[in-house]
C-alpha cells in the first residue's frame, strides 16, 4: 500500500545546498519505496536586489562574502556537492543573475509536470555549466530542454506573465518564516531546513 506525500521545496535556483538538497531528497525518496512524492517547487530569492542583466560574479561573492574567504567557500560546497555526485563548476560562472525570470520557468513547468525536471536543467545550467539563468535565451533553451514550447516561453518571458504571482509565493514563504532555503515542507504539515542528509 503506497502513501502519497506532497513535498513543497521552498528553494532558488542560485543556491548551491538547494542542489544538494534536490540531491538527497531523492536519496531519501529512493530508500522510501512505498511512498509517492508529489514534489511541488517553491520560489524563493536569495537576492532581489539583483537587476535583471545580473552582476559579475566574482565582484558579487567579494561584496557578500570577502574576497578572502570565496575559495573556502567553493571548496566546502565542491566537496559537499562531490558526495552527492555533483560536480561544481563554481569557476565558470561569470554572472550572478535575478533568479525571478528563472522562478516563472519553474512554474510554467507545472502545467506539464516538470517542474523537478525544469529545477534540475535550472541548476546544472548554473552550477556545472556556468550559464546565466537569468538570460531569456538561456532559460528559453531551458524550458525547450524539458519540453515546454519555447516559442511560447519566449513570448511569455518578454512580458511579465506570473510576475505577481511569483512574487507572491516569495513573499508567502518569508511570511512564514523562512528565511534560507532550501526549506521543505512535508504534507502541509513538518518543516525541514537546509540540505539535511538524506537520512534525516
Amino acid at each position: 500500500m503506497s502513501t502519497t506525500l506532497t513535498i513543497d521545496i521552498v528553494s532558488d535556483a542560485v543556491c548551491p545546498w538547494c542542489y544538494i538538497g534536490k540531491r538527497r531528497l531523492e536519496a531519501a525518496l529512493a530508500g522510501l519505496p512505498d511512498v509517492v512524492a508529489d514534489v511541488r517547487w517553491r520560489p524563493f530569492q536569495l537576492d532581489a536586489t539583483i537587476p535583471p542583466g545580473g552582476i559579475e560574479r566574482r565582484a558579487y561573492m567579494a561584496k557578500k562574502f570577502g574576497e578572502d574567504r570565496i575559495a573556502a567557500i567553493h571548496e566546502r560546497l565542491t566537496e559537499a556537492g562531490r558526495e552527492d555526485g555533483l560536480a561544481f563548476a563554481f569557476d565558470k560562472i561569470k554572472i550572478s543573475p535575478n533568479t525571478l525570470d528563472a522562478h516563472r520557468l519553474i512554474r510554467w513547468a507545472q502545467t506539464i509536470g516538470a517542474q523537478s525536471d525544469m529545477a534540475e536543467r535550472l541548476f546544472a545550467m548554473f552550477f556545472i555549466e556556468g550559464r546565466d539563468i537569468g538570460d531569456h535565451a538561456t532559460l528559453a533553451e531551458a524550458a525547450a530542454d524539458v519540453g515546454l514550447e519555447r516559442a511560447v516561453v519566449e513570448r511569455l518571458l518578454a512580458g511579465d506573465a506570473d510576475v505577481d504571482a511569483v512574487r507572491e509565493e516569495i513573499a508567502t514563504a518569508q511570511r512564514l518564516g523562512v528565511s534560507g532555503v532550501p526549506f521543505f515542507i512535508l504534507d502541509g504539515r513538518l518543516a525541514v531546513s537546509g540540505a539535511q542528509p538524506a537520512g534525516v
